[in-house]
This record gives structure tokens, sequence and C-alpha cells, in this order.
């Protein structure tokens, strides 16, 4: 019996239609799919239970080891099986696909990564807000809002980012948004800052909260935004109010 196949797959945000092709057929052939819940429900109710396994958060608030999973990939493929790793997003934005590809080449599994549609743009875009803007901002960098918890100190210099310009999207990072909004105003960036978050972005319950980066705190609790959520951080953000009266009605509050 021959080995099978490891699809990296990207689920996009949320909504079904921002699919791709090659993500929809690869799950419909897959032999199995393991998922967490971050592609959302409206993806994974379409994936049969038969074929399915969850591999995020257990009961009592466990979570799957990374090595679990990948022990597990292996595994099935090393079992014949054609296997789907589906991820939110695209797979190697903050979604682990790095160290699974590392490895699957390690341990002699065949694989393929198949890209998504990032939140990371995603979420800004259905928002109005253009990641980038010639009269604005000519650079954009992600960064994480929730690194590893092994880590001495962050790997993320706010400083830096706070000197460099350009838009700043911070994703998972709902609740430590006080943590690195002062850490932004005490490296020098303006208080006056336009900043916007996105919470559910293309899907049911999407809701938007803007202010700047002495505000959004306030307006993150006012509007009751919770995980999955991103902080769009720039002068971009300040765009949405000029064009959010032509946006396709969506759930949103803005303070």
């Amino acid at each position: 019996m021959s080995d099978g196949t490891v699809y990296l797959v990207g689920s996009g945000p949320g909504d079904p239609e921002l699919l791709t092709l090659k993500a929809r057929r690869l799950i419909d052939e897959a032999d199995v799919v393991l998922h967490d819940k971050l592609p959302g429900p409206d993806i994974l109710a379409e994936i049969p239970d038969d074929k399915r396994e969850d591999v995020g958060k257990r009961a009592h608030g466990e979570v799957t080891s990374q090595q679990y999973i990948n022990e597990r990939l292996a595994e099935l493929a090393h079992e014949g099986k054609d296997v789907v790793r589906l991820k939110g997003g695209d797979p190697t934005v903050f979604g682990r696909g790095g160290e699974e590809m590392l490895y699957l080449a390690e341990h002699g599994v065949t694989f393929e990564v198949v890209p998504g549609v990032t939140s990371a743009i995603a979420g800004p875009e259905v928002a109005g807000i253009p990641i980038t803007h010639r009269d604005h901002a000519s650079s954009v960098t992600f960064v994480t809002g929730h690194e590893d918890p092994d880590k001495e100190e962050s790997a993320v210099d706010w400083a830096a980012l706070a000197a460099g310009g350009g838009t700043i999207v911070v994703l998972m990072g709902v609740t430590r948004l006080p943590e690195y909004t002062a850490a932004l105003v005490e490296a020098g960036m303006d208080p006056e800052t336009p900043v916007a978050m996105v919470e559910r972005a293309t899907r049911e319950g999407q809701q938007i909260a803007t202010g700047t980066l002495a505000t959004i705190v306030d307006a993150r609790d006012g509007a009751g935004i919770e995980p999955p959520a991103l902080t769009i951080i720039g002068d971009v953000a300040g765009t949405r109010e000029r064009v959010v009266d032509f946006l396709a009605p969506t759930e949103t509050t803005d303070d």
C-alpha cells in the first residue's frame, strides 16, 4: 500500500464562497479532514461527520497539541489516506503550516500547500479598509497578538513598528489590545492614529468597531468585540468612514 498525501489547505476567512475551487475539491475527495473551529461553522457543516477529526479545543478547555497534530497527519498518510489539514485563512499566515511542512518532510510524507484567502487582508477589505493606499500607506506589517507562551519575551518590536509607518494588522490580538496600543503610543505613535477592529469577518455576526489608539479599547468593549477578530492600525483605517455608507449591509458597530 502506498502512502497518501497531506494537503495543507487554507479555508479563507469563513464565507464558504471564498473557498478556492481547489480547496473545495480536495475537501470533497479527502479520506480524512483534520480541522479546528477556525474555518467556521458554515464550512465545517459541509464536511461529512465520518471523515472529520476535530484537532482544536477539547472538553474542559484542553487544546490539542501541535505535536499530536503533526504525528496524526503523518500516521494517516502512512496508512495510505489522503488527508486535508483544514486551516482558517491561509495555511502559513500564523497558521503553523510551516511547522507541519517541516515535520511531514522529516517523516517522508508527501504534502501540498493550498493557499487560502487570509483574514489579514479579507477582514479589512470587507470593512471598507484597504491595507495599502497610495495616499496613506505603502507598506503593511502582519503581527500576531498571540505569541508562543513559552517565549521568554515578545519577538514583536512595537517601537520599530511605530517608527516604520504603513499599516499594522494584528491577528489574534483582542485580549492584548490595551498592551500593544499603549506600547505603540509609548514608542511615539500619535494617539489619534485611526484603528479599526473586525470580528468574524465575512461570517454571520460580523462586527466592526472603529476609533483611535487612544479610544479603541473603549470602542472594543462597547461593541463587545470578541475573538476571532483582527486589528488594523494606521491611516488606512480612517478611510472607512468615507465609504461605509456605500458598503453592502453587514452587522457592524462603530464607535
